[in-house]
C-alpha cells in the first residue's frame, strides 16, 4: 500500500514507521474539527529584531490542544495550569462550543518582554450557528528560558473577567417531528447520531434557531452586554412534520457500522448519486460535533480524484501512461509513500490503485497553480456555497504558496480541506460526471455553477476507482455484492496525532465517504466502517 505520509528531508523516523512534521508551507494557523493545523514559516521568521521563535511556537501549540479538545495539555502549556484547564472546559462545555476554529495572526512583542499572538477565535455553538470574536495569547519567559502562556481570563475572551462572565440563553421553539424520506420518524433515541441534525431541523425548514451569547454580572446575572444574537426575528410557528431525504435504514446502519471505528471520533456520509439526496449522515460520538458535514480535514489521497481529473481533462497523462513511483521524492522537504512503498514502471492507473504520492507529485508541473482549485470548484463545486438544509462546510482548495504546498496539495494536503459530505459528493461527481448540490431537505435554493466531467474522463476515472477495489489499496470491499469503486486515503494532521483515515466509495446509485480521525490508514480504519455499512445497507432507495 502507498498511502502517503509526507515528511521532512531529516532521515529521522518516528514511531508507528512514519515521519510527521507540521506543514511549513502556511503563514496561518488553522486549527479545525479535525484538529488540524499548519504552523507558518512567513510572519514568525525571525529577523533581527524579531520575538524569540519558541515563544510563537508556545502560543500556536496552545491554541491547537486548545481546538483539538486536548485542554490537559493547552493548560499546561499555561502559568496557572489548574486555573486554564477548569477555565478552558467551563467556557467550552457551559456555551454549548464544539470543536473551536482559531486562527493565529501575526506575531507581536509588547515593551515588557510579553510576547503576543492574536487570533480569530470562531466558536461553533451547538445548534445556532458560529461565534466570532478576537483575542490575543500572551506568552512570557520563565527563569529557566522557556516560554509559557502568561495565563489570565482574558486570554480565552477579552471581556472574560473576574467580576464579568457569559451566558448562552437558547429561545424554545415548538417541537416539530421529523421524518425519513418515506415519513418514518426519526428521533435521538433512535438514531443518536443524529442529534445535532434534528435539534436544527426542528425549528422548522428554513427557520433559524434563536439565541444569544450574553456578557452578564458574576454576582447579580444582569446582562451587561449580547455578545453574538443567532436566528432572526421570531415567526409564526411552523407546523407539521420536517421531512429530510434521509433513509431511516440506511441511517441506523451507518451509525452501526460506525462502531466499527473502534471508539475514534469518526463519521461517514452516504448520499444518492443521481441527485445529491443525503441518505444517512452519521457521527462519533453521536452527540457531539457534525464532523459529517461542517468538519475541516484534510482529505489526504482520496483528493487524487480530483487531480486525476485535471491531469485528464488536460490531456497532462492517461491512465496507461508510465509515471514512476519512487520511495522517495524531495520538493523542498521529502515526501515518501507509506512504508516508503515503490513501484518503478508504474502506469498512472497503478499510480491510482496503489495511491502513490510520489507519482502524483512528480505530474505537479503539468498544472498551473491555480488549476487543480480551478477544477474542484467547476467541475465538483467544491468551494463554492452549498445550500444543504442545515449549516455545512463547503471545501476550500487554496491557490499554493510554493512548490511544496502545489507537492501537498495534489495529493490532498497543504490547505486543502473537506469533510465527508464534500468526498461523498466528490465521489458521486467523479462517476456520473455531473455535480448535483447535496441536500438534506427538498426546495433547498443551488446557487452553484457548474460543468459536466467529459464522458472520456468519467470512463476513467469509474476503471481506476474500480481497479483499486480488485487490485489496489481499497481490496477491504472486495467480495462485497455489486460493482464497487473506491479510494482510499491517509491524512496527515499534527507531530502529536495519528493520521486520519479515509475511504470513498460507490455502488449503484450510492456515494459515501467515512473519515476516521488519527485512524493511521484508511483501508485500516475507515475500511471496515464502509465494508459494514454497505454490508448490511439495503438497496438503493428510490
Amino acid at each position: 500500500m502507498s498511502e502517503t505520509r509526507y515528511a521532512p528531508a531529516r532521515g529521522r523516523r518516528t514511531p508507528r514507521g512514519a515521519v510527521r512534521a507540521a506543514t511549513a508551507v502556511a503563514v496561518v494557523l488553522a486549527v479545525a474539527a479535525g484538529g488540524s493545523y499548519a504552523a507558518g514559516i512567513g510572519p514568525f521568521d525571525r529577523g533581527a529584531d524579531a520575538p524569540d521563535p519558541a515563544a510563537a511556537a508556545q502560543a500556536r501549540a496552545f491554541l491547537a490542544d486548545w481546538s483539538a479538545g486536548r485542554l490537559p495539555s493547552a493548560a499546561g502549556r499555561t502559568t496557572r495550569p489548574e486555573s486554564a484547564e477548569r477555565v478552558l472546559r467551563s467556557f467550552t462545555a457551559g456555551l454549548d462550543i464544539g470543536r473551536p476554529r482559531l486562527t493565529a495572526e501575526r506575531v507581536r512583542e509588547a515593551d515588557d518582554g510579553t510576547v503576543s499572538v492574536p487570533f480569530t477565535a470562531r466558536m461553533p455553538i451547538e445548534g445556532l450557528g458560529t461565534w466570532t470574536y478576537t483575542s490575543a495569547v500572551p506568552v512570557r519567559e520563565q527563569q529557566d528560558g522557556s516560554w509559557k502562556v502568561d495565563w489570565k481570563l482574558s486570554v480565552v475572551h477579552p471581556r472574560l473577567s473576574g467580576t464579568e462572565k457569559f451566558r448562552l440563553d437558547r429561545e424554545e421553539t415548538p417541537a416539530r417531528e421529523v421524518t425519513d424520506r418515506d415519513g418514518t420518524s426519526l428521533s435521538e433515541g433512535r438514531h443518536p447520531s443524529l442529534t445535532p441534525v434534528l435539534a436544527r431541523l426542528r425549528g422548522g425548514a428554513g427557520a433559524e434557531p434563536r439565541g444569544a451569547v450574553h456578557l452578564v454580572d458574576r454576582a447579580t446575572g444582569k446582562v451587561e452586554r449580547t455578545e453574538a444574537a443567532f436566528g432572526g426575528e421570531a415567526g409564526p410557528s411552523p407546523a407539521g412534520p420536517v421531512r429530510t431525504t434521509l433513509d431511516a435504514e440506511w441511517q441506523s446502519a451507518a451509525e452501526k457500522a460506525l462502531g466499527e471505528a473502534g471508539g475514534k471520533n469518526a463519521a461517514l456520509v452516504a448520499l444518492r448519486i443521481d441527485d445529491g439526496e443525503i441518505l444517512a449522515l452519521a457521527n462519533s460520538p453521536a452527540t457531539g460535533f457534525n464532523r459529517a458535514a461542517s468538519g475541516t480535514y484534510a482529505p489526504g489521497s482520496t483528493w487524487k480524484i480530483v487531480t486525476s481529473a485535471a491531469l485528464l481533462l488536460k490531456g497532462a497523462v492517461a491512465p496507461d501512461d508510465t509515471v514512476d513511483c519512487p520511495k522517495y521524492l524531495t520538493v523542498g522537504k521529502e515526501f515518501h509513500n507509506v512504508e516508503t512503498s515503490e513501484h518503478r514502471g508504474a502506469t498512472f492507473r497503478e499510480d491510482f490503485t496503489e495511491s502513490c504520492n510520489t507519482a502524483f507529485i512528480s505530474l505537479r508541473g503539468k498544472l498551473g497553480d491555480r488549476e487543480l482549485g480551478d477544477v474542484a470548484r467547476t467541475y465538483f463545486g467544491v468551494g463554492q456555497e452549498w445550500h444543504i438544509g442545515i449549516p455545512s462546510y463547503d471545501g476550500s482548495v487554496p491557490v499554493p504558496a510554493d512548490e511544496t504546498e502545489k507537492a501537498a496539495s495534489m495529493i490532498g494536503q497543504g490547505r486543502i480541506q473537506a469533510n465527508p459530505l464534500i468526498m461523498a459528493s466528490v465521489t458521486a461527481t467523479a462517476v456520473s460526471g455531473t455535480f448535483r448540490q447535496p441536500s438534506l431537505t427538498p426546495g433547498n435554493e443551488d446557487t452553484t455553477t457548474t460543468r459536466p466531467l467529459p464522458r472520456e474522463v468519467v470512463g476513467h476515472l469509474r476503471d481506476m476507482l474500480r481497479a483499486t477495489v480488485t487490485d489496489g489499496t481499497a481490496d477491504v470491499l472486495s467480495g462485497l455484492p455489486g460493482e464497487i469503486g473506491a479510494k482510499t486515503g491517509t491524512a496527515e494532521v499534527s507531530e502529536e496525532q495519528d493520521n486520519n483515515g479515509w475511504l470513498v466509495a460507490h455502488r449503484g446509485d450510492v456515494a459515501v465517504a467515512c473519515v476516521v480521525e488519527e485512524g493511521v490508514t484508511g483501508g485500516g480504519s475507515a475500511g471496515p466502517v464502509l465494508r459494514s455499512l454497505l454490508s448490511s445497507a439495503p438497496a438503493d432507495p428510490s
